[in-house]
């Protein structure tokens, strides 16, 4: 890993059109940037269909993936792009991987 290269969580939410046997194939083609900028797809975890918590324009399920990603910040900035560009997809989230464990070990507050 390069010195500027660091290590990136990605949540993307996908229209639950999109054909179970096309989920990776999907993913594929908008994480094919990381290689040729340098980076690593480290991990790809599709949950499959799940129900939303409130409607994401007008849908109220979506099919979930989660991305370990390693790779320079203008890469996984490239990544998103290409992915809120794309009608099939609902939402993303990038986080750098230490804050997501930051945030996963937040006590909750008391009521």
């Amino acid at each position: 890993m390069s010195q500027n290269t660091k290590q990136y969580e990605l949540a993307v939410i996908l229209d639950p059109s999109v054909d179970d046997r096309k989920v990776a194939p999907t993913l594929e083609k908008f994480l094919a940037v990381v290689p040729k900028e340098g980076g690593t797809v480290d991990n790809v975890d599709i949950w499959g269909r799940r129900q939303l918590a409130y409607p994401i324009k007008k849908q109220k399920e979506g099919v979930y993936a989660f991305i370990r990603i390693s790779s320079t910040p203008d890469t996984i900035n490239e990544v998103d792009r290409l992915l809120r560009l794309s009608d099939s997809v609902l939402r993303t989230k990038v986080l750098r991987a230490e804050e997501a464990h930051v945030v996963l070990r937040q006590p909750r507050k008391a009521s």
